[in-house]
């Protein structure tokens, strides 16, 4: 049994003392709230609670061979029973309990595995972010080489040149090109996509 039914039992057995006005067997309580379904040493266990939280809360006879046999209210238990009772005390402790995990979430330091993890990852990401634009700055280069190579071909090489070989020289410079720009596109195309699966199991995590 949950520790809010305990409470709240708890409370309804000083509210039923309270109603009867005198003095009566604990087996009433066990007939009139748990049977079938818990025995009378549930009963007696959750009465001795009352009496250790407040030995004042029930007037409480022993006979028949029993500590406890027979109990009735006092004139506390009214008053306990206005306050709140037990469920008001089980209310409290758990905003008590809601406020202290709130704070150990939020003040909580990383653990060594946590830091390890936050650094193998910080240093995985650097890595793929540095190779990303070392791909990228070789597109800018190798595009410059070849425009280079063709202002040379045109302009600083004064030979005279057919027209023919002038037109395949060009064109070869410009499959050379496109050839290199396709495959730094794919590579920068895979890195990119490990990036992204990389950022994405970092999240996940």
């Amino acid at each position: 049994m949950s520790e809010f039914f305990k409470a709240e039992l708890k409370d309804r057995f000083l509210e039923y003392a309270l109603e009867r006005k005198d003095y009566f067997e604990i087996q009433t309580l066990y007939d009139e709230f748990l049977r079938p379904n818990y025995d009378l040493q549930f009963v007696e266990k959750l009465v001795k609670e009352i009496q250790e939280y407040d030995s004042e809360l029930l007037d409480i006879m022993s006979g028949n061979g029993q500590e406890i046999f027979m109990l009735a209210s006092t004139s506390y238990t009214q008053g306990f029973l206005n306050e709140g009772g037990f469920m008001e005390m089980y209310v409290k402790e758990e905003e008590k309990w809601d406020t202290f995990l709130d704070q150990l979430s939020n003040d909580r330091k990383l653990s060594k595995d946590e830091k390890q993890l936050l650094k193998k990852n910080s240093a995985g990401l650097k890595r793929e972010k540095n190779l990303l634009i070392t791909l990228i700055v070789a597109i800018g280069i190798s595009f410059l080489f070849t425009i280079v190579s063709i202002f040379k071909a045109t302009f600083l090489e004064p030979e005279y040149v057919p027209l023919d070989d002038f037109e395949r020289k060009m064109e070869q410079l410009q499959l050379q090109y496109l050839d290199e720009n396709q495959q730094l596109k794919a590579r920068l195309k895979q890195q990119q996509a490990t990036l992204d699966s990389f950022k994405l199991e970092r999240n996940q995590q």
